[in-house]
This record gives C-alpha cells, structure tokens and sequence, in this order.
C-alpha cells in the first residue's frame, strides 16, 4: 500500500450512503501542465449535469505543482508520498470516495465528461460497470496509427488470455456503478498501468456485468506511457494476474487495509 502524507478524516470504502451521488477520482503523476484544464472542465460539467459530485484528484508523488494547483482548484487532493503507480493511485482514490457510483478519469482529459451519459446508462439498464471503449467505428479518435495498432495488439492479446469480451481495457475512462463492483477495489493489488485488467478479470470471474460504452477521445500530447517500454511491462503484468488468479489470490474476501490517517493527507 503506498505511503500518503496525514489524513484529516477517515476514508468510506464500506458503502455507507454519504449523499454523495458521483465521485469523480482522477489520478495524477506530474500532470501539472494539463491537470489544470480537465480540472475546469470537470467542475463545469458537475455544476451543470451533476450539482453535489465529489472530484478528488489524487497526486501519486508528483515532483512539479500538480498537488498545489488541484487544491488551489478546490477539489479534494489526497498525495502519495512516493510514486506507486497509477493503479495505486486510482485505487486510493476509489477507497476513499463516499460517490455511490465511482469515475476515474485521466488527468489529460482524452476523454470529455460528457462521455459519462452513454456510461451512467449502461449502468441504469443493468451493469455493474460500464468501461469507455476507444473501438467504436461510429466515434471519433484522435490517436497515431502507431498507438493505435500498439492498443489494439495489447488488448488482442489480453482477450486471448484474461479478458474475455471487451475490446478496449485501457481507456482511462470507467464508472463503477454498485457497491459489489467498488468492492473490487478491495481486493485488486496491481499497481502498475495494467490495474484496468486486473479488475476487469475479477468482476467477470465474479459474474458481475461489465458493458463496454464507445466514446470519443482524442490523444492528449505529454503522455507518461511509453508504448514499448508500458507494453512489455503491462504483457508481464497480466502473466501475474493470471498466476494470482489461478493460485487463487482473489477468491479471499478480506478487505483491504486502506492507509491510516497517520499516512495520509487530504
């Protein structure tokens, strides 16, 4: 569990009501450059579609401004002391939210807020979490030919050995709409950028209902991930998965120890 710095109030992951409709966690590594914008946008989009949404934004050990320039936005920042990882990050953010339905959404703002319709419908009819799609041939998406074919050679290869069904588990772009599906979260332990399977492979081996929503998104410039290095990375990542899974490291129904208040700042 990464190390955060002092907590003021504890975090609800137990699914007590809290009033609070949406929350909406965004993941952030030395974002300060492109933070800022989507954080605008966010607010503007809750004021308008969603009054009362929680935004927490969490700084998973940035060495720039992005933890200053979230507060000074007035959202909730929670920073990790170290980079963990932007599955840890998501993951504490998620653990701490009090939303009865849970966005995470890239820092860089590739895909709008208004994309969270389509998503939050899925849920109405049914899902337990709808999952933003960069492969539908009716939407727009910006991206190089290179990223394109890269994306779609990982998931071509994540569905042959773990996820079965959805095209696209890496957009940055989901919606975890029951209290069964923020449970997951409970139990995940990748860190790294292929958290998105991990969870993915846990709800469908626990028969929750995952729908894949096709959105826009438009490649942000300033991305993190190096497609070679990350990819190689994420490949050797869903070997693990698959070995935590058939050992079966995901069947225990322990919760998670999420970080005390003496760890974490907020």
């Amino acid at each position: 569990m990464p190390e955060t710095a002092a907590s003021t109030e504890p975090p609800t992951a137990s699914g007590a009501d809290s009033g609070v409709g949406l929350s909406i966690v965004i993941p952030a590594f030395n974002e300060a450059a492109r933070l800022p914008a989507f954080l605008d946008s966010v607010a503007d989009w809750c004021s308008r579609q969603r009054p009362g949404s929680e935004i927490i934004v969490v700084d998973d050990g940035s060495s720039d401004d992005t933890a200053r320039l979230a507060a000074r936005a007035g959202v909730r920042v929670i920073s990790h002391l170290k980079n963990a990882g932007k599955g840890a990050a998501v993951r504490t953010g998620m653990l701490a939210a009090n939303g009865r339905a849970r966005l995470f959404a890239d820092a860089d703002g590739a895909t709008g807020m208004d994309e969270l319709t389509a998503l939050e419908k899925a849920i109405a009819e049914g899902a337990d979490i709808a999952v933003a799609s960069r492969e539908g041939a009716d939407k727009l998406v910006q991206a190089s030919p290179l990223r394109r074919f890269l994306g779609r050679w990982f998931n071509r290869t994540v569905r042959m050995g773990a996820v079965k069904g959805i095209r696209d588990t890496q957009c940055g772009f989901k919606l975890f709409g029951t209290q069964r599906a923020i449970e997951l979260f409970n139990i995940a332990q990748e860190d790294g950028f292929a958290f998105d399977v991990e969870l993915l492979l846990i709800a469908q081996r626990r028969g929750l209902k995952v729908a894949e929503v096709f959105v826009n998104w438009t490649e942000m410039p300033g991305s993190k991930v190096s497609l070679f290095r990350d990819g190689w990375r994420m490949l050797k990542a869903v070997r693990r998965i698959k070995k935590r899974y058939r050992r079966g490291d995901y069947d225990s129904a322990s919760v998670r120890v999420t970080p005390s208040s003496e760890f974490a700042r907020r």
